[in-house]
């Protein structure tokens, strides 16, 4: 064979090599693009998303009064999937959380009451007046501030979850279907 055929050759294997080494190489830089743009975009879908969520007006047949969210719980309302109310009905305080997807910023109450310093105690699950079944604790404050918490989470079709991990792993794998509603009681005691 002919020493220009091998020439010929490899220059042309060379050239496609860096043909398709290029074209991979801005394949993976508009993915970089997109999924930036993606990421940049999403604090504001979760704004607007928060934004237009309608709460109930009512809590078991009482009038609901909406109630600013405090500093940290903004905070943390700007980055969840979904969106965050707290309301009061006059006695309770009453925190539900629209979840979009599944997500693990959405755990359990007790967490966030020993993060805020209170001790947790009692807890246990129960039944309220229209048997539905919550995960609820008293939570104490150094003695002075004592409040009955109770937590639940629905799923679109209905099923309840009173864990929160429980329900993450229902949810991630597709046995529980959203979007799904949150709601935290708290009654001083």
């Amino acid at each position: 064979m002919s020493t220009r055929f091998f020439e010929s050759f490899f220059a042309n294997h060379f050239i496609n090599r860096i043909g398709h080494k290029t074209g991979f190489a801005l394949a993976m830089l508009l993915c970089l693009l997109w999924s930036t743009a993606a990421a940049l975009r999403a604090p504001q879908e979760h704004l607007a998303a928060a934004a237009s969520h309608e709460w109930p007006r009512e809590w078991d047949g009482v009038p609901l009064r909406p109630m600013a969210l405090g500093d940290v719980e903004q905070r943390f309302a700007d980055r969840f999937p979904g969106a965050i109310g707290r309301m009061t009905d006059g006695t309770q305080m009453i925190v539900m959380r629209a979840v979009n997807t599944p997500t693990r910023m959405l755990h359990p109450a007790a967490d966030c009451y020993r993060a805020l310093g209170y001790r947790i105690e009692q807890a246990r699950l129960e039944r309220d007046a229209q048997e539905r079944l919550w995960r609820c604790f008293v939570a104490q404050m150094h003695g002075l501030q004592k409040f009955r918490v109770c937590e639940r989470i629905v799923d679109a079709e209905g099923t309840a979850f009173t864990d929160t991990s429980a329900w993450y792993w229902a949810a991630a794998s597709g046995q529980s279907t959203g979007p799904w509603q949150a709601v935290t009681v708290a009654r001083p005691l």
